[in-house]
């Protein structure tokens, strides 16, 4: 497996959208994807950060977590299905 970083296909910020539309705005975004592309969407961290990850997680894609500055996040997600 490569250790370098996914080169997303596509990116959203959702920083200061509320639960669950941006679940929904990321997987919409994913969806428009090809299998195996990357997209990146910033959130704001805590239960945004949780519910988006654990949603595409448990709908079988692919998710790193990476932090920004205080109160942020990365989300790199590869579409898988």
């Amino acid at each position: 497996m490569s250790t370098a970083a996914p080169d997303p296909s596509a990116e959203l910020n959702l920083r200061g959208t509320p639960c669950p539309l941006n679940f929904i705005r990321s997987k919409l975004a994913l969806e428009k994807l090809a299998l195996g592309a990357w997209l990146q969407v910033d959130l704001d961290a805590g239960e945004p950060e949780q519910m988006v990850a654990s949603g595409l997680r448990e709908a079988g894609q692919y998710v790193e977590v990476e932090a920004l500055e205080p109160g942020a996040v990365r989300l790199l997600i590869q579409r898988l299905g």
